[in-house]
Parts: structure tokens; C-alpha cells; sequence
């Protein structure tokens, strides 16, 4: 079994409210929109990290993140990019992503809305974990935790971190 944080839209900022649930976990996930380098080096510091890169992440984070991953984790087939819609309004190229990859898990970013849903024509679980950022649109910071166990996804929990603007010991080179 493995306990798996997923967050994304740091966009530059981490803290201590996130640290705690790293701390927690086996992997983290991030979604892209990282947007400092420090931010994904302070999470690789601390535990195994898978991420891609968001729309707003320059060449550092290109350079340590791709666009798409897609991977196998305690018999769960995941997808994982930063731009991709929802079940019925994916992007095009999240249709052709969810096509070739048949995910079981498929996750994405960049709206800042935390959704959870099924995607009952794909045959997968949806997931976007909102924004966990200090900037940006959404107004409670958001992320996920899970765990994975023999081609399972249980014990799924959306956690608030409080109010967007609310600054909260920022660590590795956050704003």
C-alpha cells in the first residue's frame, strides 16, 4: 500500500501546512504549475515526487518535469497532466492522452477547483486536486490524499489549508 499526497498549483509557495502532509505520505504527486523550482526540490528533499509541469512553470521546472506521465503505482494505471478539463470537456489532447493510456487514475491541474469524479465513458476516476497556491482565483487552498493498494484507490480525502491569501511559514525559496 502507498499513502499519496496530490497537490498542485503551488505556484512558487510551500509551507509548513503542506510540509505536515508530506510528511504523512509515501509519494507526492503535483499536478504542474509548480512555479519554482525550490518548490519541487523542497518536496523531492522530503519524498519520492512524481510531477509534470504547468503552463506556468519555466525552463528549471521543464527541465525535472514533462508535460505527461503516465505510470503504473500499487497495480493503479495513472495519467497525469497539468491542462486537461473534465469528463465530458476534455481538451483534444487529453482525449487522445486518455485514449492511447487508458488511465484507471486520470489527474490533472490548473483550474484551482478541487473534482473528484468518475468518468464512467473512460472507465476512470478523475481527479484535480484544486490549488494548494497562496496566488491565484480560488479561495481555500486544497489537496488530496489516497491510498493505492492492489489496483485499488481508497481512503480518498480532500483537505482545506484555509484561506488563499493567508501567508504560513514559507520554506524553500517560496514567496
Amino acid at each position: 500500500m502507498k499513502k499519496i499526497l496530490l497537490l498542485s498549483d503551488t505556484h512558487g509557495h510551500l509551507d509548513s501546512k503542506i510540509t505536515k502532509y508530506v510528511d504523512q505520505a509515501d509519494e507526492v504527486w503535483h499536478a504542474g504549475d509548480i512555479g519554482k523550482i525550490e518548490v519541487l526540490d523542497g518536496l523531492e528533499a522530503l519524498k519520492p515526487t512524481r510531477a509534470v509541469y504547468g503552463n506556468i512553470d519555466g525552463n528549471k521546472v521543464r527541465l525535472q518535469a514533462p508535460e505527461v506521465l503516465s505510470f503504473s503505482c500499487e497495480g493503479v494505471r495513472v495519467l497525469m497532466t497539468h491542462i486537461a478539463g473534465y469528463p465530458g470537456r476534455y481538451t483534444p489532447q487529453a482525449r487522445t492522452l486518455i485514449s492511447q493510456y487508458k488511465p484507471k487514475l486520470f489527474i490533472c491541474g490548473h483550474s484551482h477547483i478541487l473534482k473528484v469524479m468518475q468518468d464512467k465513458k473512460n472507465g476512470h476516476l478523475h481527479m484535480n486536486p484544486g490549488a494548494v497556491g497562496i496566488s491565484g482565483f480560488h479561495k481555500i487552498r486544497t489537496l488530496l490524499r489516497f491510498d493505492l493498494s492492489e489496483g485499488k484507490i481508497q481512503n480518498l480525502e480532500a483537505i482545506e489549508l484555509g484561506l488563499r491569501g493567508a501567508l504560513s511559514n514559507a520554506v524553500d525559496g517560496a514567496d
